[in-house]
């Protein structure tokens, strides 16, 4: 009896051992392409496989090959290069370039760069691309014209990347300086602007100020003018009416003041000040 059961034991033994292993055998064989990914198999004996795994999960064989994920979707990368413009300036330019890769392409792209292939071929494409465009302008252009330089910089970094099974879905210039001699350049010149136009206004403000004055004189000269002919139209009528005129602005400003007092029954006037 005591045989038998030990027998029965060894038996479910063996059998929970050999389920353990398929249960690990089969675990092995699964793998899992979460969304927005895509998997590309390498085989120990075929070498990559041309098949494209979607989302999903799916099967492959333990130990001789092994799947390999990809991101498929558009992701940021910022490429800093420094190059030269038509009148040899110094130019800084950032790109922010948002790419992914060509899901039919993938086991191509693996194969010839790698996992990394973003690293490979982003800077050096946008180097290449920046330094033929750029050369075209002059530095004062890649300011004025700065659309211009997007669309030709645009176009031909899409095209360079479909060769290496890449897609470009947005690139921006987010950053363009130039070199210190080139800035220090454009300052002096700005401040020299401001100086010529403070200059011009001067000068304006001058000849205005002298319109003025030969204005003022012609007026002074022709008021003068027209006295003179009314005292010898007018004669001593004129001299007495202002005399008059006179004698009222006197009378009133002295009446006024806080000191004077009229005398009772008379036009004199009695200084009262006290002592």
């Amino acid at each position: 009896m005591a045989a038998n059961i030990a027998s029965l034991l060894n038996r479910i033994a063996s059998l929970g051992l050999g389920v353990a292993i398929a249960g690990g055998v089969v675990n092995t064989a699964l793998y899992n392409v979460d969304g927005g990914h895509r998997a590309v198999i390498f085989d120990r004996f075929q070498g990559v496989k041309d098949d494209i795994s979607d989302e999903g999960t799916h099967f492959l064989i333990p130990w001789v090959q092994r799947p390999i994920i990809f991101d498929i979707r558009s992701r940021p990368r910022n490429v800093p290069v420094t190059t030269g413009s038509k009148d040899l300036q110094n130019v800084n330019i950032t790109l922010r370039i948002l790419f992914r890769p060509e899901a039919k392409r993938l086991p191509g792209i693996y194969t010839n760069l790698g996992e990394d292939y973003d690293e490979r071929v982003l800077p050096s494409i946008t180097t290449e691309v920046l330094k033929a465009i750029v050369a075209q302008f002059d530095a004062s252009e890649l300011i004025t014209q700065r659309e211009v330089v997007s669309y030709k910089v645009r176009e031909a970094l899409v095209d360079r990347g479909k060769s290496f099974g890449l897609i470009l879905d947005d690139i921006s210039i987010t950053h363009l300086t130039f070199g210190r001699e080139f800035t220090e350049a454009v300052e002096a010149k700005q401040v020299a602007q401001q100086e010529a136009e403070r200059a011009r206004f001067l000068v304006e403000k001058a000849e205005q100020q002298k319109l003025a004055a030969i204005v003022a004189a012609e007026g002074d000269a022709k008021g003068a003018e027209l006295i003179a002919k009314s005292f010898e139209e007018a004669g001593e009528g004129l001299i007495e009416l202002r005399k008059i005129e006179a004698a009222e602005e006197i009378a009133d400003r002295v009446s006024q003041a806080p000191n004077i007092a009229y005398l009772p029954g008379g036009n004199m006037l009695l200084n009262l000040q006290a002592p």
